[in-house]
């Protein structure tokens, strides 16, 4: 009986890595659809991904592997703990359940929408044409309600989005914690924006070359661990990281030779999501045990390296002489203090993706809750760009003057990813707390940082959170490791230090 559990379930794995390997071409065909295709190819390339998508979808809900699944799952395989073999069964009987509510032609009108969406919002969003991108927009919004009414959700249509980002979250839960966030960092941005110090943020607007910034982070990027020799860098409108393999990981940045933290920062951000796809078992690619749990563990790797790590006074202590180096007419005469002082500055700012570490889940919050607005349908397409800029106001005192900068900023919504944004805070949340008890395991990081040593918090990430996969869920994962449940009281903490002592409040 046991032998016999043990092939089907092999005989499962097989089927599942055969599956994954198809979804992957569909990845490579997205990432060429954001770096390199030529604008003409838009409704061809939706065509592939439509297909693609279908045929996926057809694997994972086809009758024979449901049905086998479905026996192990309620076989003694699955069972037995933290074994991999259990926890496999279990993800992907998870995953299944999921599917097989979704019809194939939802899926398939889902992919060729977002494929379609992203060409249609990049030539919008640079021509500052919200009208081009409207009805993509409008009908994402559409498919996303059937598709949780599809799924089912527990309290709000939102749970079923959601839930393909972090599972087992509820939207209650983030609204929660959101609320929380914001009741305290509104009073920290009020103190240090009264504090009368301000920044010589010039320095960040000079002369530096698209060729030395991708060669600096490259080299930034290689020093705190992403694996060139498994991964490359590319250029897009909106950066992402893409895994299209055990050993092909890709990240992308945009440049801006006036402005320093936009493409440097993009690329410690995508670093860091690579950093933690290249530490999952290559072994395992495609399943569950090769696969990140949560996009908040995920976005928990790329902000720690971005903030926690990026904008350390330590990290710059050893970057900022190389920095000089590089970009003599822009850097030459400035000071470590200046320019740490400038790329920690604090304001309320339009672009989520270069907001300072105080205002950013304030721009989530936005997001968040015109996300609820749009699924329950309380906000349409044709509002949406003034409800962006009323929240903007509320939340920021500030609105945007295009809606290139504003309603059109993210690429999410063009690609479907209703859900996504919260995984950003959580993201934070968990950050803060992996860096401390790291800070506190390994013996102070930033003595370590100030000596270009990296590796061994990549080393302690890897061991404490990448090589398990999705074996424990999110919260399970950060209570092994930190021994507490999640909590906005390390970030606080984190906040309130360093704008402390850099705003002298």
């Amino acid at each position: 009986m046991t032998q016999a559990a043990h092939a089907l379930f092999e005989e499962v794995c097989q089927y599942v890595r055969q599956s994954s390997l198809l979804a992957s071409v569909g990845s490579l065909l997205e990432w060429d659809e954001r770096t390199k295709m030529p604008a003409a190819q838009a409704e061809y390339r939706a065509e592939q991904a439509t297909l693609i998508s279908g045929m996926v979808h057809q694997r994972w809900t086809d009758d024979k592997f449901v049905a086998q699944v479905s026996e192990v799952a309620a076989g003694p395989l699955a069972s037995n703990g933290d074994d991999e073999t259990a926890v496999t069964i279990r993800r992907l009987k998870r995953v299944i359940d999921k599917k097989i509510k979704l019809p194939r032609s939802l899926v398939e009108e889902l992919a060729r929408t977002a494929s379609l969406g992203q060409s249609a919002w990049e030539l919008a969003r640079r021509e500052n044409d919200y009208a081009r991108f409207k009805p993509f927009f409008s009908r994402t919004y559409e498919l996303k309600r059937q598709q949780a009414e599809a799924l089912g959700y527990k309290h709000s249509p939102y749970d079923a989005l959601l839930d393909d980002y972090e599972p087992e979250e509820l939207t209650g839960n983030v609204a929660r914690v959101l609320a929380d966030l914001r009741e305290q960092l509104v009073p920290l941005v009020a103190a240090i924006r009264s504090s009368g110090r301000e920044p010589d943020t010039t320095l960040l607007a000079r002369e530096y070359p698209v060729d030395v910034q991708e060669a600096f982070g490259t080299e930034a990027a290689a020093a705190i661990g992403f694996d060139f020799l498994r991964g490359r860098l590319d250029v897009t409108a909106h950066p992402f990281c893409a895994t299209l393999g055990p050993h092909d990981c890709r990240i992308t940045t945009r440049y801006d030779n006036r402005f320093f933290n936009a493409a440097f920062f993009g690329i410690l951000h995508e670093a860091g999501h690579g950093i933690y796809e290249q530490g999952l078992p290559p072994d395992r690619f495609g399943m569950p045990l090769g696969e990140a749990i949560s996009l908040g563990i995920h976005e928990s790797q790329s902000r720690l390296w971005e903030n926690l790590v990026g904008r350390s006074r330590a990290f710059w202590q050893h970057f900022f002489p190389t920095a000089q180096k590089r970009f003599p007419v822009a850097l030459g005469n400035a000071s470590l203090d200046s320019f740490y002082f400038a790329i920690n500055d604090v304001r309320p700012s339009l672009i989520r993706v270069e907001a300072d570490e105080a205002t950013y889940n304030l721009h989530i919050l936005i997001r968040f809750e015109m996300e609820q607005a749009l699924l329950s349908g309380d906000l349409t397409a044709d509002d949406a760009p003034g409800a962006w800029n009323e929240k903007y106001r509320q939340y920021l005192g500030i609105a945007p003057a295009t809606n290139a900068d504003g309603i059109m900023q993210d690429v999410h919504w063009s690609a479907g990813l209703v859900g996504y944004f919260p995984t950003y805070t959580l993201g934070n949340l968990y950050a803060s707390q992996l860096f401390e008890t790291a800070d506190v395991e390994l013996g102070g990081l930033h003595a370590m940082f100030a000596c270009g040593e990296f590796q061994p918090l990549r080393d302690w990430l890897r061991e404490k959170i990448h090589r398990h996969g999705q074996r424990y869920s999110a919260s399970e994962l950060v209570k092994r490791v930190t021994g507490s449940q999640l909590s906005s009281e390390p970030l606080l903490r984190h906040l309130r230090g360093k704008y402390g002592e850099v705003y002298g409040i």
